[in-house]
């Protein structure tokens, strides 16, 4: 927070909460994730703030979890899927961050959706919680924005049925590339193969970002290609309206960005 502060960033564009459950032996309880979002948002008061549910699986694993192992883990039980599997989880999260809702301006950013159904039983879900919310008197933001990440060809493909149903998208540019490409990012091997500036990524954004802006849903861009200054023009080209970056390079992004304006 110090750093995001410092870099006088126009928001956080993704607080991954699955930081919150590693390097423990134990969940972290409703409380606790209270207290943490809780002081995030009174920190970055009326910059917003997107945060991202459970996103446990693949390369990040907690070992209390129990997870089975997998062969392909990043196909496998992960994110929104592990969330569906174990309810208690995302329940508990659910409940913290819309408590922490009212201290200020939210988004929720849910991760790993592929298909419609699955953002109709995260609605649900969410339905459930703020009822439960509601009927034990504790306040709450009802009408907090909600996106999802756009990390797989599927759900770029259907963007345009995705996007009435949300308020923002996230494109995940690690996970897009990483399954576009059918190359496994952790793979030091197959790194030449990893091409974030592929045709094919490009045009699956290209089309996210129609789609968005048609149902007049802002877009922003995420993971190591939001960085990369070799696409900055590109994105602005193509109507992205947020760039997600380490507090690190907020400012020569910044300021590139000026001077692409000139």
């Amino acid at each position: 927070m110090d750093a995001v502060l410092e870099s006088d960033t126009g928001g956080i564009g993704l607080f991954r909460s699955e930081f919150l459950y590693l390097g423990r032996n134990q969940l972290p309880t409703e409380e606790e994730q209270f207290h943490t979002y809780q002081q995030i948002l009174k920190r970055m008061g009326e910059k917003r703030v997107i945060l991202r549910t459970l996103d446990i699986g693949s390369d990040k694993q907690a070992d209390y979890l129990h997870l089975e192992k997998e062969v392909n883990p990043a196909m496998g039980l992960r994110a929104i899927r592990l969330c569906f599997q174990r309810p208690d989880l995302f329940r508990t999260q659910l409940r913290a961050i819309y408590r922490a809702s009212i201290y200020g301006n939210l988004g929720i950013l849910f991760p790993m959706i592929t298909s419609l159904w699955e953002l109709e039983k995260v609605f649900r879900i969410c339905g459930e919680v703020k009822e439960k919310l509601q009927t034990q008197s504790m306040p709450f933001r009802a009408d907090v924005p909600v996106g999802i990440m756009i990390e797989t060809p599927a759900a770029a493909l259907i963007s345009d049925c995705l996007v009435k149903h949300v308020n923002f998208f996230s494109v995940g540019t690690n996970d897009l590339t990483q399954y576009t490409l059918a190359c496994d990012r952790q793979n030091e091997q197959l790194e030449r193969y990893c091409d974030a500036h592929h045709e094919a990524i490009l045009r699956l954004i290209e089309m996210t970002a129609t789609a968005a802006h048609k149902h007049n849903v802002w877009i922003g861009i995420c993971g190591e290609l939001a960085a990369d200054k070799e696409m900055t023009a590109w994105f602005l080209d193509h109507g992205i309206d947020e760039l997600s970056v380490s507090p690190n390079n907020v400012l020569e992004l910044r300021a590139y960005v000026r001077q692409l304006d000139k």
